[in-house]
């Protein structure tokens, strides 16, 4: 204790005459304090920075989002690479060109077009099953009241449970890198007739055709070879066993005629005659999403026309299914003239003045998906 003493004396204990030089050792104190405090900050900052470059180094990088200008995020948000069965996200370190499929050019390939990528919509099936028969509240006004030459309510899905040709699930399987699955669009146009494309439109792996769509006596133009035929009931015709009769319901009554002509035969009129009894390959029909349907008349028409034509339905089913599009015999012939390559219409043109479709609309998508790459067009003669 006696050591303590002195020190102690010399402090701030001692009064009187000591008050000076008590206040010079105070002073001295805090400043000796405040060396310590700097010299703790300076070791907990020396810390600091030596664990944030040690994590930088391991990381090759950092992130201060609080540095990053507005729509950074946005703009390194990958975009979805469609899927049949769901969508995956690519990784930073894909880029936006990986290739979906081993064709020359795929549908799927993101970052190509952003119009396109904008609007396509990948997780949407074109094909109505028993795992998505339950249609939203909108799609399902507008397919029954809006749009339907019949507007009254119905039950689909008990029409449904009587179908036994529906399948559970999308016959069509996920987009595969290793695959390249070219699909021609056959339209009825009358620029086939002359064209020569009848063996490049037998090459495909798919061809898809419209309604009446003759080729016996065609084949040099339109090819011989059918593998889905896209029909409404007053279009309809039997097919071969090896094509897909797919099914497009413009109207409720559809349904029920499909069930009909499947079984037996009891509907032979709809707002037209129709074929009492249907001879198709029961275990490949398949019935067009009114979902999809609702899906192009928002994202891709636009609203232009009543709704959009069978060949628009066609040419989008082929493109959330194949991972080639190839496209034949849409739009006019070199003369102007609007007419099926098998007949001579005399009302040439009345398409275009209908209302019911844009034809100069959809004229202008299909042009508009040639210069994005995501489809190639024959124009025939």
């Amino acid at each position: 204790m006696s050591e303590l003493r002195p020190w102690m004396s010399g402090g701030v204990v001692m009064g009187g005459g000591s008050t000076e030089r008590g206040g010079g050792a105070e002073k001295g104190g805090k400043t000796r304090c405040s060396r310590r405090l700097w010299v703790l900050f300076g070791m907990l900052a020396l810390v600091f920075l030596t664990s944030l470059f040690f994590s930088v180094s391991l990381r090759g990088g950092v992130s201060l989002n609080y540095l990053e200008p507005p729509g950074w995020e946005e703009a390194r948000r990958v975009k979805l690479v469609p899927n049949y069965v769901g969508a995956h996200r690519l990784s930073m370190s894909d880029g936006p060109l990986q290739k979906t499929c081993a064709c020359p050019r795929c549908v799927g390939d993101p970052g190509v077009s952003d119009w396109f990528d904008e609007n396509y919509d990948p997780d949407i099936s074109p094909v109505w099953t028993k795992d998505n028969i339950q249609l939203p509240s909108d799609v399902y006004y507008w397919w029954v009241v809006s749009k339907s030459i019949q507007c009254f309510p119905f039950n689909y899905q008990g029409s449904f449970t009587h179908m036994y040709v529906i399948p559970g699930r999308s016959p069509y399987g996920s987009w595969d890198q290793g695959r390249c699955l070219r699909c021609a669009v056959v339209g009825n146009s009358g620029n086939l007739r002359g064209s020569g494309y009848g063996k490049i439109i037998d090459e495909h792996n798919f061809i898809m055709r419209i309604n009446l769509a003759p080729t016996v006596g065609y084949e040099e133009d339109v090819g011989s070879r059918t593998t889905h035929q896209f029909m409404y009931p007053e279009s309809a015709k039997n097919l071969a066993p090896n094509i897909s009769f797919v099914l497009v319901p413009f109207k409720t009554l559809d349904l029920v005629w499909i069930t009909s002509a499947l079984s037996t035969g009891q509907i032979r009129f709809t707002y037209a005659p129709v074929k009492q009894f249907l001879r198709v390959d029961k275990d490949k029909v398949q019935i067009f999403n009114p979902a999809f349907f609702m899906y192009i008349h928002d994202h891709w028409t636009k609203h232009h026309g009543r709704y959009p034509s069978t060949g628009m339905l066609v040419l989008f089913f082929a493109l959330h299914v194949c991972d080639e599009v190839n496209v034949f015999g849409f739009g006019a012939d070199s003369r102007g003239n609007w007419h099926h390559y098998w007949e001579q219409n005399r009302y040439s043109g009345e398409f275009r003045k209908t209302g019911v479709h844009d034809a100069d609309y959809e004229a202008q998508i299909i042009q508009d998906l040639a210069k994005a790459g995501k489809i190639t067009v024959f124009p025939g003669k």
